[in-house]
């Protein structure tokens, strides 16, 4: 083995803890930015304070201490378990949602590729994408492992053993075979237009002709509701509906396995805010710049286009914040309209259209926007 053979498998291997780093900050180290979002935010729409009090030595820091305090509060509470309930189910279940949002987040692309040139008797030429896992069926590997969260559910809610919590799973049930179905309906039109299953294809493709939000702004507004809905955000908390099931699924639940249910929900605001941004606005991309021309040295590039998606994210993090405060909860029999009266039906269409589109004129697209300077390469 040669002297940069050595040093390739090195940088792949630090590079690829990097990585792994920047995902675990991404999802659960925003978990506790994003309580206090969630309580500052909620403070602001209704005209009041938020958390203001828990300090350290008197500081504190607008409220943010006070998700540290919450962490220490549940990792020292003691941890109940039922009686009757199936205990390793009972032990599983939190760890599921967990592993699913973290899986899914290692197909997302959050920058442009890092070449890394080796001089020596035998240079090679390392290619870093920022991207823990380059999958070619990458968009059907992120939906996959994103209805894990539904299985958790599902598993803690009958292990528990109690009438509220399977009654939150069996709403929960509901709403993945209502709402899945929509959001697969409004990633084919995408699929087709830009030829990929592949994420980091669909990245570039935006990049060479328009943004996923343009050519399927349908498709956009379906997977906007159909991820509030994964993610069970009010109007759509079905599952937990505290005012009518106690917390549903997780009444059970108290000390660390509580808190990986509460992490899983808003890991997964992170995850799927991630995946819209992919999606549909054109992730760590500018629109009409190219950031890799703009910027020439590479890590900076890097370093700007992992700020153009972060930023990206936080909006659409506040987009969930916002509409948790501004809309009641929905009855179950109006979310249950929506999903198949109204939204399965528009994906149905939407489906439909974009296929006359691409078949008509896509050819004609591809061409035309081949021959703009600014798109071209």
């Amino acid at each position: 083995m040669t002297s940069n053979e050595i040093i390739k498998i090195v940088i792949i291997v630090a590079a690829t803890l990097a990585k792994i780093g920047v995902i675990m900050t991404l999802t659960l180290g925003m978990v506790p930015i994003l309580t206090w979002l969630e309580r500052r935010g909620a403070a602001f729409i209704q005209d009041r304070l938020g958390p203001n009090r828990t300090s350290i030595f008197g500081i504190a820091l607008f409220g943010l201490i006070q998700p540290i305090a919450d962490a220490v509060k549940l990792i020292f509470k003691e941890d109940v378990q039922p009686r009757n309930a199936d205990k390793f189910l009972f032990n599983f279940a939190p760890m599921l949602i967990v592993f699913g949002v973290l899986i899914t987040f290692s197909v997302i692309p959050f920058g442009p590729d890092i070449v890394i040139e080796l001089t020596g008797e035998d240079p090679k030429t390392i290619t870093i994408p920022l991207q823990l896992a380059d999958i070619n069926a990458g968009m059907i590997f992120a939906l996959a492992f994103s209805s894990f969260a539904t299985y958790a559910i599902l598993l803690g809610g009958w292990a528990s053993n109690n009438k509220y919590s399977i009654l939150g799973a069996l709403r929960s049930s509901a709403q993945m075979i209502s709402y899945e179905i929509t959001m697969g309906l409004s990633l084919i039109g995408l699929f087709m237009m830009f030829k990929t299953v592949s994420i980091n294809e669909i990245v570039i493709g935006q990049g060479q002709f328009l943004w996923g939000i343009v050519w399927q702004p349908v498709g956009f507004i379906l997977f906007l509701v159909t991820a509030m809905i994964e993610s069970n955000r009010v109007p759509f908390d079905m599952p937990e509906a505290d005012s009518e099931i106690v917390a549903g699924f997780h009444t059970e639940y108290s000390s660390m396995k509580f808190a990986m249910y509460f992490m899983g929900e808003y890991a997964a605001m992170v995850v799927l805010s991630g995946l819209i941004v992919t999606l549909f606005l054109g992730g760590w991309q500018l629109p009409f710049v190219d950031i890799t021309e703009l910027v020439k040295n590479q890590y900076l590039c890097a370093l700007l286009g992992f700020s153009i998606f972060f930023g990206k994210v936080l909006f659409f993090l506040w987009f969930f914040v916002w509409t948790r405060w501004t809309f009641p909860r929905f009855r179950f029999d109006q979310i249950m309209n929506l999903g198949w009266k109204i939204l399965f039906p528009l994906g149905l269409v939407n489906l439909l259209v974009t296929a006359l589109f691409v078949l008509l004129y896509w050819d004609k697209v591809e061409s035309f926007f081949n021959n703009i300077s600014f798109f071209a390469g």
